[in-house]
């Protein structure tokens, strides 16, 4: 069997030190093969049918599907056969996103994926050809018209994901104390970094002390607990979705050791991670 190692594609090969974004206008008549990378890309399929295949999850890719994904994310292209896709692509980094924009927007749970129909498809595909336009003849007020226009294709996507949510009483992050909230995000897009509960505690403002204190009792486990968790999700998807390597993938989600993500994946699967992929083929 192949071995299919997601390629990490980094913010240095797409964009320069002096520039936040960069846009692209993309043809796809063979699969794209999974990958991820360190910045986020937001994509907007213009024409064209296929398979979207992220974290492992598959979504029918069609003409005004918008997602925006996060450096925590991973992704394959599959155009069906004899199908041509046509996407605006934009690449960006952390300074684009303003925190008003940046928190209501990752703070849920569940992907930023979404299929807009009609009017709102027209809408939509206008925005990103205008910010193809900016990007193409640079002039005085680009910088604003890209900004306005990235804000309003990110919260329409925001909107429409929060219609589907089920109504009822918050028992989400929009009950947690900010500073919680804040190192929950920086948990979520960082995770496979190393991350240690002084670092988080400093980005969240705090001491390392409260802030474990606090961690615990908003989130209901200890902040290695929950960064565990989040690493084994992502580690269960990949073995899901590829043939990567146990090794591989046991770095690609963070982990440091083989013997630590064993017993770690052990204890959550109760099984281990090589068991765990035969279990599902």
């Amino acid at each position: 069997m192949k071995n299919e190692s997601p390629e990490r594609l980094l913010e240095s090969n797409f964009m320069t030190l002096s520039s936040s974004f960069r846009m692209f206008k993309q043809v796809v008549a063979d699969k794209v093969d999974i990958h991820w990378h360190d910045f986020f890309e937001m994509g907007c399929i213009v024409s064209g049918t296929g398979l979207h295949v992220v974290n492992g999850q598959s979504y029918r890719l069609q003409p005004g599907m918008v997602f925006l994904l996060t450096k925590a994310d991973f992704h394959e292209l599959i155009p069906d056969e004899g199908q041509t896709i046509e996407l605006f692509d934009f690449v960006f980094n952390d300074s684009l996103l303003r925190p008003a924009i940046y928190e209501p927007l990752f703070g849920p749970s569940g992907l930023l994926i979404h299929t807009f129909e009609g009017d709102q498809a027209r809408s939509i595909t206008s925005e990103f050809a205008l910010l193809w336009e900016e990007s193409q003849h640079w002039q005085f007020g680009s910088e604003i018209i890209v900004q306005g226009s990235f804000e309003r294709i990110v919260i329409s996507l925001a909107r429409q994901l929060d219609a589907k949510r089920p109504s009822g009483p918050n028992t989400g992050m929009e009950t947690m104390h900010p500073s919680i909230r804040k190192a929950l995000l920086h948990i979520q897009h960082r995770f496979r970094e190393p991350l240690s509960l002084a670092s988080a505690a400093s980005y969240a403002g705090l001491s390392a002390n409260y802030f474990s204190e606090c961690f615990s009792k908003q989130v209901g486990l200890s902040f290695q607990e929950y960064l565990n968790e989040r690493r084994l999700q992502f580690a269960s998807a990949i073995l899901r979705s590829s043939t990567l390597s146990v090794t591989e993938v046991c770095f690609a989600a963070g982990f440091n050791t083989i013997p630590h993500f064993d017993r770690t994946f052990k204890l959550k699967f109760g099984c281990s991670p090589r068991e765990y992929r035969k279990q599902i083929n």
